[in-house]
């Protein structure tokens, strides 16, 4: 007997299939480079390294409403290896209604897929490694 381990998921959900060679596969798109991915659209993010990342290259994760995050969790995936958030960054991404945790990218892109399938408030912001 066969056992189906893929996540059910609601229509139009951004389920990221695989990662690396720089780039993405997410809902059925190749995306060149680093992500930022929401439950139901992605971004190009121009960020290379962890020293890159401000709060103004996450701007697309902030909803309408205030400058508060739409998501209630950021998943940051650092790249080949785990690195620490800068406390500054950290502080502003708390002010920002984000609670972000940090992990390498392949841990971050399969948390992002059982919390997407969790149906949680869910983003990631991914560094592409090769």
């Amino acid at each position: 007997m066969a056992v189906d381990l893929t996540p059910r998921l609601a229509t139009g959900r951004t389920l990221i299939e695989s990662y690396g060679k720089g780039g993405f596969r997410i809902a059925g798109q190749r995306y060149e480079n680093s992500v930022l991915v929401l439950p139901t659209e992605v971004h190009a993010w121009p960020v290379a390294a962890i020293a890159d990342i401000t709060a103004q290259s996450l701007a697309p994760l902030l909803g309408q409403g205030g400058g508060r995050a739409p998501v209630e969790i950021l998943l940051l995936g650092c790249g080949a290896r785990f690195a620490m958030i800068p406390a500054a960054l950290r502080a502003e991404l708390r002010a920002m209604g984000l609670r972000c945790d940090a992990m390498d990218t392949g841990a971050a892109c399969r948390t992002y897929n059982v919390l997407l399938a969790e149906d949680r408030r869910v983003a990631a912001a991914l560094i592409a490694i090769d």
